[in-house]
């Protein structure tokens, strides 16, 4: 049995028990650009790296304000994230008129799920091909969820997703036990850090292709990008920069000590 079979709508199980139209979209989050989001105590941080199709073009947006206490970071289709970020926009909306707060990021978060599965149940419909990590601070908290493409939502004390999202996952693994009681600028720091880490060798972190999204108790979520981030950038990694010269400099030094014996 062939999978062309069982791909063609999204309502169709295989033998296996797999929806390949999901399989696709969850696929389509891999393609894209990486981003990353972490919480602590206090704060929600959100990273992430910014794609142009070509030099002419404008670099893609990756970090969306829904609403004053939380945003978003999307990873795969931009034009799926800019239908759910338009219903996650209404949606707060409407609580702060009916019931005059901000809506819980667990509700906001549940109810995107509920409309991402709607899609697997009716015939002609597909799955959203993007990936969402959502950050913010509500009445309960700062939280961060993240948002798959088969409506399963769940949340995570940090996160990355997208191409080569592995990598800044391994960092934040090795990292967990920081990031509770870190400090606003030490989470920023570990989310580039996390960002860096996924890239490949020849590529950097500048003020074009790096984004940031905020959000604190006490604090509204606010997107920083271009010279917003410069001194974030400048003061994460000058330190590393230093290190590698230093090491480099000790391991000359005990070369020339090598061939002068």
């Amino acid at each position: 049995m062939f999978r062309n079979n069982y791909d063609n709508d999204s309502v169709t199980f295989s033998p296996q028990g797999r929806i390949f139209q999901v399989e696709y979209a969850q696929e389509a989050v891999k393609q894209g650009s990486v981003v990353v989001g972490i919480v602590s105590k206090t704060h929600a941080v959100l990273a992430a790296i910014k794609r142009n199709a070509e030099e002419l073009s404008s670099y893609q947006k990756k970090i969306i304000p829904i609403d004053s206490h939380y945003g978003i970071a999307l990873a795969g289709l931009a034009s799926d994230a800019r239908v759910l970020s338009n219903f996650m926009k209404q949606q707060s909306l409407s609580s702060r008129l009916t019931y005059d707060r901000a809506i819980l990021l667990s509700e906001i978060t549940s109810r995107i799920g509920d409309r991402a599965q709607t899609n697997t149940q009716q015939y002609g419909k597909r799955p959203y091909g993007v990936g969402l990590l959502i950050a913010g601070v509500d009445a309960k908290g700062p939280h961060l969820f993240e948002f798959q493409p088969s409506g399963v939502t769940q949340e995570m004390q940090a996160c990355g997703i997208g191409a080569r999202s592995q990598m800044a996952r391994t960092y934040l693994e090795r990292n967990l036990d920081e990031f509770e009681n870190s400090s606003r600028e030490d989470l920023v720091k570990h989310a580039l850090r996390a960002l860096k880490e996924s890239l490949s060798q020849d590529k950097e972190l500048t003020i074009d292709n790096t984004s940031l999204g905020i959000s604190g108790i006490g604090e509204s979520f606010k997107l920083y990008e271009g010279q917003d981030i410069a001194s974030w950038l400048e003061t994460t990694f000058e330190n590393k920069a230093e290190g590698d010269e230093s090491g480099e400099t000790g391991q000359a030094a005990g070369e020339s000590m090598e061939v002068d014996s």
